[in-house]
């Protein structure tokens, strides 16, 4: 008698989770078609906000002062590369 009622509460569990993975499947079917990619649901998010400004241009400065400096030879050579071509305009 025990094997029978653990035999019908397990064929009852089993049941539930048959209908749980059927409206999972359903779920991920429908949403696979309607979901946006994960950056629309972000673009805009910092429009116009002064502290996301202030964390890019730190950002950029840092990155900036990780470059090797260019050489004075090669800054005198770009200048001059510069009045060459300010003198042909």
């Amino acid at each position: 008698m025990a094997t029978s009622e653990a035999t019908i509460k397990l064929e009852s569990r089993v049941a539930t989770l048959e209908v749980k993975v059927e409206q999972l499947q359903r779920l991920l079917q429908t949403g696979a078609r309607e979901a946006k990619p994960w950056w629309e649901h972000i673009v805009g998010a910092f429009a116009d906000d002064p502290a996301f400004e202030e964390a890019m241009r730190l950002g950029r400065e840092y990155r900036e002062s990780l470059r090797p400096k260019p050489s004075k030879r090669a800054k005198a050579a770009k200048a001059r590369k510069r009045r060459n071509v300010r003198a042909r305009h």
